[in-house]
This record gives structure tokens, sequence and C-alpha cells, in this order.
């Protein structure tokens, strides 16, 4: 069964993304390109092995709560320790910590595999990494020395413990506090809920990043700090309880294999907590995760669309039904669906979001690589700029996507026959986790796009223009190109009329009731961008082939690039329309959602 195309990503890392001041750098040079394709296929054989099997029996036989334990399947802890064993859940660390110090980009890449296998499995890995990277980051040698090592290898579980019943994602509302204690260690009071991966017997421990404020402390994000508060305390005669007592597990639509535990601290006995970094820099601290896990949402939601993609496709090219119209002869033989026009349109709608969010997430994951190499402030401002579409896009339209695949099987889709409808319940939170869609169109617009006094959006339009110039040289882009480019002038015009209204405006409300809005309209100019650079690849390609006298791309690489060409013209045609209307709504005059109040919703 397919799920994800070696193949697109192997496109993306060499001919649409510059990876070359990575492979000439210090710290990534042993990653050249036969490396990356050598990690790619282990990638794909370890999700083929340990992912992809599981992906069907973890929804039919969901995790549950029982005797005060949350039971999984034998296959999570085999594919935790697959992935740890592998070395993937610590491939980006330095040597001197046994990693690979494999780039971000290379990671990633391997990641929307595993996401796409099975993003219930390799949701628990790759959060376990995310912590992990908190622990190196901010923590203490000791508790390096004590938790990496069984994190790394799989063995251990980490979480971000965030959420609570009355703060949800207000975290400076928490209300989980800590007492300092004469050996310098914390006690822990009170409880989160939500927690992806919190307690499961998948692992021998479990290890919780987890914010909280000092008793009687300052108010606010100003009094949180970050800990790591482990299930089980590790001691020299081996683990103890740390009192963290599970209430319970949520019962969810989907993601039925991927723990979300209720969970509190201190209530049976005394919770012991480690302080990670300075104290009241928690939020701070805590912000190199959440960032991270946004990225990693956006990648479980393009790895959701991926698999639908294929699966969709794969019975779009075996189901026989009807004849094409204007065929009135019954004794005709029925065609296979993929030969109507409409499915098309639904599978290129999918192979057009799965294949700009991969792009987009990549080129995030450069971005990201190329500050560690660099400590430049355009790479760190990019990446921030982006973050909120990297997660936004890939969730939202991937939802839709799906749900385009579902309707190419028809009846067919909506039975658990075919994977098509645990996709759609799986992928259903994405636009939910980290944040939802709401939050990152406020994080977008009321921050990112004043980040520094506008220059991230100034540094995001000399590369657009950048790609433009080169989409140029090639008679199909170029067509794009004029298409995106006039559009992109209409994006400035909107940017200062609502920066404008920020400014002209004493209620705040008013610069950001359409937010989430101007979230969509920007983020299809971003993924514009994605397809106008891939278009510009695939059309390089054809053009290095016939230089060289004759063309000497086979078949299917013929048919592919014609692939990236295609995509790319209707992603302009069918779904970068949408800007239109969303224009529209960004330049009205009206306040239709400030002015309606409570009684109008009846």
């Amino acid at each position: 069964m397919q799920y994800i195309s070696l193949r697109n990503l192997n496109f993306i890392l060499h001919e649409v993304l510059d990876l070359a001041e990575l492979k000439a750098s210090e710290r990534f040079g042993a990653f050249d390109d036969e490396a990356i394709d050598f990690s790619l296929d282990a990638a794909q054989q370890l999700a083929d092995q340990y992912l992809w099997p599981a992906y069907r029996e973890m929804d039919k036989t969901k995790a549950y709560f029982k005797d005060g334990q949350v039971h999984v399947l034998p296959a999570v802890s085999e594919g935790m320790q697959a992935l740890g064993e592998s070395g993937w859940l610590s491939a980006t660390w330095g040597f001197e910590e046994e990693g690979q110090q494999m780039p971000l980009t290379v990671q990633n890449a391997g990641s929307l595999i595993f996401q796409a296998a099975n993003s219930n499995l390799a949701a628990y890995g790759f959060l376990t990494t995310g912590a992990a990277n908190l622990i190196r980051e901010f923590g203490s040698q000791a508790l390096k020395e004590t938790y990496l090592p069984n994190m790394a290898a799989g063995k251990w579980q980490g979480t971000m413990a965030l959420t609570e019943p009355q703060a949800g994602s207000s975290l400076s509302d928490i209300t989980t506090y800590y007492e300092q204690q004469s050996d310098g260690t914390y006690l822990i009071y009170g409880q989160k809920i939500y927690i992806s991966g919190g307690d499961h017997t998948g692992v021998e421990n479990v290890v919780h990043l987890l914010l909280a404020r000092q008793k009687d402390g300052p108010k606010g994000g100003k009094g949180v700090s970050l800990f790591v508060v482990p299930k089980y305390l590790p001691t020299e005669s081996g683990l103890e309880d740390n009192n963290v007592t599970t209430a319970g597990i949520y019962g969810k639509m989907g993601q039925k294999g991927y723990v979300a535990a209720h969970l509190m601290y201190g209530e049976q006995g005394p919770t012991r907590g480690f302080l990670v970094g300075n104290e009241f820099r928690g939020l701070n601290n805590m912000f190199l995760m959440m960032n991270e896990a946004r990225i990693g949402t956006g990648m479980m939601a393009a790895g959701a669309a991926s698999a639908a993609y294929y699966a969709s496709l794969k019975y779009a090219r075996e189901r026989p039904q009807g004849r094409h119209p204007g065929n009135k002869d019954v004794n005709a033989p029925q065609v296979l669906i993929i030969e109507h026009a409409d499915v098309r349109r639904m599978l290129l709608f999918q192979k057009a979001v799965v294949e700009g969010s991969i792009a987009l997430l990549l080129k995030c994951s450069l971005y990201e690589d190329t500050y560690r190499i660099k400590q430049d402030g355009r790479s760190r401002l990019l990446l921030e700029l982006l973050t909120p579409i990297a997660k936004s896009f890939p969730s939202e339209y991937g939802i839709e996507s799906v749900s385009m695949g579902m309707q190419v099987l028809g009846g067919a889709g909506y039975t658990d026959d075919f994977p098509l409808e645990q996709i759609y319940r799986d992928i259903r939170v994405n636009s939910i986790y980290e944040g939802t869609t709401t939050i990152h169109g406020l994080d977008l617009l009321g921050r990112k796009v004043m980040l520094e006094g506008g220059k991230a959006i100034q540094l995001l339009a000399e590369e657009l223009q950048t790609s433009l110039r080169q989409a140029g040289e090639y008679e199909r882009p170029a067509a794009l190109a004029r298409v995106f480019g006039g559009s992109l002038g209409e994006l400035q015009e909107v940017l200062q009329h609502l920066l404008g209204l920020a400014k002209s405006e004493d209620d705040p409300r008013v610069f950001l009731a359409d937010a989430t809005i101007f979230l969509d309209y920007f983020g299809l100019h971003v993924i514009g961008w994605m397809w106008i650079e891939q278009a510009t690849a695939a059309a390089r390609a054809f053009d290095t082939a016939n230089t060289v006298g004759g063309n000497s791309l086979g078949t299917g690489d013929l048919d592919f690039y014609e692939s990236k060409l295609v995509t790319a013209e209707f992603f302009f045609d069918y779904i970068f329309p949408r800007t239109r209307g969303l224009l529209r709504t960004l330049r009205s005059k009206n306040r239709v959602t400030l002015q309606a109040e409570a009684r109008h919703l009846v």
C-alpha cells in the first residue's frame, strides 16, 4: 500500500530546495545526496515494517483505561523502540550526544513518511523528541544524563503538559502550582487535561515537560516555570512512583490509538518536579517545543492527507463505473473512474494540497537548519512568519482533501473496508492541536506580520520575487507567475488596509476580527509560492534534458515532471481563485461579526 511518494520527497529536497549551504557546512557535511536518499529509504522500510501494519488495528483495538493503567497495543512499544534504535528520535542531535547531526530538513522528510504510514504511532515518537529537545536546550547536565538516553531509545515517553480545564490555550491562566523544597526539587500540585501520550503501557516511564506557577507567586505568564515531572522517579534502586495519577483518557472521534490523558499531580502523595532553565521563564522556554509541535502537527496532517490521496488514487485506477458522456452504448465496457474529469478534479485537489503542504513544511525545516549553522535573523524571521501557515494550511485543507478522497470512493469511502473513513476522523483534530486555527490567525496578523517593524514580511517579499524571476525563464511557470504576481499586489494592499485599522481603531477587535480569514488568504499565497517553485523545478528538468541533446528523461520522469506542471496549473485554476472571495471579505467595511450579538444566535 503506498501512502507517500519518495519520488516527491527527493524532488523537493534535491531539485526545489537549495541544500548546498547545508551540505557544505561543518555540522551537516556528512549528509550528501546519497546519504539523504539512504536515510529516506531506511525510513520507508521502517514505516513499512512497524508503522503501516498497525495503523488500522490501533483504531479497531483502541487504547483503553483499566485498573489505573492505560493499555495500548504492543505495536506502540515495538514502534517506539524501532524509531529509537534506528536513531530517528535523536537524529538531529550532535555526535557528542550520540546523534547523527542530521539536518532537520531530512529528519522531517523521514517524519512525513512515518506520519503518512501511521500518525497515531509516529506521534508518540516525535512528541518524545520534542520533550527531549527542551531538556537538551535548557536542562541541567544531571537532567540530560538522567532522561535523554532512555527518551532517545524510545523506552521513555515525553509529553508537553500544558492544558488545564479552566485555561485551555490561555497558558497565563494555569493554576497548577509548585513549592520549592530544601533539597532543590519542587512539589507539584494540580491537574492537566488532553495530554497526548500522557500515560500508556508501551513505555517504561513517561516524562512530562510541565508548566506550573509559583504558589502565591506572580500572576499571568510571568509567574510560570517549566519542570521535568516523571511518572516514575529514576533512583539508584530503580524507578519509584512519583504520584502522577491518571484519572482517565478521553474518548476521541479519531486517533484512537494515540492517548490523550487527564492527569493529576500531588493528590495521592508528593509529586516531585525538577526545574528546567530559569524560574519564571517557563512560557518562553516552552515555545521551543510548541513551535516544533506546530510544524509537527502540519506534518501529521500532510501525512494523513497523503495516505488518503494514495488510497483514493488506487481505488480510482481500479474501479470501473459509467461511460464517458455522449457514449450511450450500454454494451460498451465501463471506464475506470479515473477517466472521469470530475474524479480527476478531486484527485488533483488532493495532490495539490498534499504536495504543496510538504514543500512548505520542508522549506520551513530548511530555514531552521540554516539558522542553526548561520544564526541569521533572516532565517529565523521567515520561519516565525511561516509557522502559522505550516500548521494551519495542511490541517484545514487536509481535512477537505481527505473528504474529497472519500468522495472519490463514493459509498465505499464511508465504510471501514477502506482507510479513508479512519483517516478522515484522524485528521480532524489537527486543526485543533497546538492552538486552533483561530489562534494561529491571531498570531499571524496580530504578531508575526509586525515582527521587527514588518521585516519578516519584507524578507518574504524578497523570496517571492526571486521565485517569480526564476519562473519567468520558462513558458508554463511564467504564465502562473503572472497570475500570482498580480495577486501579490492585492495582498500588499490588504496588509496595508489591516495595519491601518490597527493604528486607527481604538478597539483591537476591529483589526483582528477577520484574522482567520486573513490566515486563509495569506496561506493560499504561500502555497501558491510553493507551486511556482515546483513548477519551475519541473520545467528546468525538461529544459536540462533537452539541452544535453535529445530528451534523456525516462517515461516515469516525464510523467512525474509533467504531473508537477499540471498540478500547479490546477492549483491556480481551481484553488487559488478562492482568494477573490476572501479578499472581498477582508476589504469590507461591514463589521457583521462584531455587531452581531449573542441574542441574534437563536
